[in-house]
């Protein structure tokens, strides 16, 4: 041990921990309420991203707010924000005053007060909505402006699975749509790029380094192992940007679904559910009681710096190095899925120091631990399996097929307005543009992921075959060159989009 060192300190020489938030949703928002629908995405903004600007003022990690999601939280400040408040105040407040009757008639005054106490948290939401006037995305903006917050990550217009796309300037225009919407909104392209799903394949680096993406996670868990230590050190790949592995060995201490933290007993019980969906029991079938759990979301976090720190020590003895533990999570899990998450959250930022780790954003962690050369990247993906199967398997075929062969469409559509325009005529630019936009928002991961997981009955399905239809129709007016007026149907989705990158050789 360095004599110089400190207890409680972080070793610089250990390296650090980038704590990767990734705050995802699909476009929802237009599309349908309860049970699927907005009111996820209000359930979020509730639960999840209005609190979160609490918890991350001034914290050093790194926050992945994807394109798509943006593009909602941006219609806030119109009809979107106001249909939200209504769900907060004609749904959610009448709800848990009825439930919390019928569980005190029923002799459960515990559960009743529960969930009264509960309903405190959407009358909070109600006023941290209306102090920011609807502008949550200006206060994500400020929150991480002048580098002294979280620092921001891009990623694709609309979550698409990059490796399932069939050209590579599709994956251009997912990607340059997505980065265009970020400079414009944040005031800068960014340089950490979120790949949707942790999906890679090799030739991806190239495609982000035209981009201008200096790095990305990726999931080598089955290529290197579990706990492995070339799970800490990053890659640089010849194209240029470093790929930086995460350590699901740490993911899976909050994600693990059989053992991670939230499957205590203590904790909030996601699926126990009264009349009107609230929670007022915990996972041991107890009634839920909220100090208790967020003593144990506090102890939770110290369990977890004392882990990481343990992991970074084994590295810097058995590699002679500094390491980089990277540990992404969805940020929809710190709140809403596991209802402590943010607590945790809390005690994670503000005892990293006092448990001797060094918690820092990507680009910063980056300039600590010099990344290896040479090391080939394996095909993988952060689902379950590792690999592409949750978004290319038979049960969703009806989805891959109409995407791939939609964008094979579009480009040769695009071509060939192209080659109209230099002969010139005019290229259908409208009719293209919402053709380009359907096939985004058919292109989301979530649809297939849904569809697999059977999360959300037959609205994964009908929302695909609907942006199917409008595709093929938009590419007929393409071809038509009619000059009929389109349905604006999408609403704000990859408001920056630009057909170039589609043709771009």
């Amino acid at each position: 041990m360095n004599g110089s060192h400190r207890p409680g300190r972080p070793r610089p020489q250990a390296g650090a921990l980038a704590l990767v938030l990734h705050s995802h949703m699909p476009y929802v928002e237009g599309f349908g309420t309860w049970p699927f629908g907005e009111e996820w995405l209000w359930e979020a903004l509730a639960t999840v991203y209005l609190p979160l600007l609490e918890t991350l003022a001034g914290a050093p990690v790194t926050l992945g707010l994807t394109p798509v999601l943006c593009d909602q939280l941006e219609t806030l400040t119109g009809p979107a924000g106001e249909r939200f408040l209504a769900f907060l105040r004609e749904v959610r407040a009448p709800v848990h005053t009825e439930d919390a009757r019928g569980l005190g008639e029923g002799g459960e005054h515990e559960a009743s007060g529960e969930v009264l106490r509960a309903a405190g948290d959407y009358a909070a939401a109600d006023r941290a909505f209306e102090a920011l006037g609807g502008d949550l995305l200006g206060a994500f903006r400020r929150l991480s402006a002048g580098g002294s917050g979280p620092e921001l990550l891009g990623s694709a217009a609309t979550h698409a699975v990059l490796p399932l796309l069939a050209t590579v300037g599709g994956r251009r225009l997912q990607i340059e749509a997505g980065i265009r919407a970020h400079e414009r909104r944040f005031g800068r392209r960014p340089g950490a790029f979120w790949l949707p799903e942790c999906a890679y394949a090799p030739g991806l680096e190239v495609v982000l380094a035209e981009a201008g993406a200096r790095t990305f996670c990726v999931d080598q868990t089955d290529a290197l192992g579990l706990g492995a230590p070339e799970q800490l050190e990053p890659v640089r790949t010849p194209a240029g940007p470093v790929a930086i592995p995460i350590d699901w060995s740490t993911v899976g201490l909050v994600w693990d679904e059989r053992s991670g933290y939230p499957v205590h007993g203590r904790y909030r019980n996601y699926h126990g559910r009264t009349t009107h969906d609230l929670k007022p029991w915990d996972n041991s079938g107890a009634t839920y009681d909220h100090a208790a759990a967020r003593a144990l979301a506090a102890e939770h976090g110290r369990d977890f710096l004392r882990r990481c720190a343990a992991r970074l020590e084994g590295h810097r003895v058995q590699r002679d190095r500094p390491g980089l533990l990277c540990c992404p999570l969805d940020t929809e899990l710190l709140g809403h899925w596991w209802y402590e998450g943010q607590t945790w959250l809390a005690t994670v930022l503000a005892e990293a120091e006092a448990h001797g780790v060094e918690l820092l954003p990507l680009s910063e962690a980056l300039a600590r631990v010099e990344p290896v050369e040479g090391r080939g990247l394996a095909p993988s993906s952060w689902g379950v399996p590792k690999d592409l199967s949750t978004w290319d398997s038979p049960r969703v075929a009806e989805l891959v097929v109409a995407a791939r062969r939609g964008e094979l469409e579009l480009v040769a559509a695009a071509s060939r307005a192209r080659a109209g325009a230099a002969g010139g005529g005019d290229a259908p630019a409208p009719a293209l543009e919402r053709a380009a936009r359907e096939l985004l928002a058919l292109q989301s991961s979530d649809w297939a992921f849904l569809e697999t997981r059977a999360l959300a009955a037959d609205y994964p399905l009908t929302r695909a075959r609907a942006h199917a239809r409008e595709l093929v129709a938009a590419l007929a007016a393409a071809v038509a060159d009619s000059g009929a007026e389109l349905d604006p149907g999408l609403r704000n989705l990859a408001p920056e989009l630009d057909l170039r990158p589609l043709l771009a050789p």
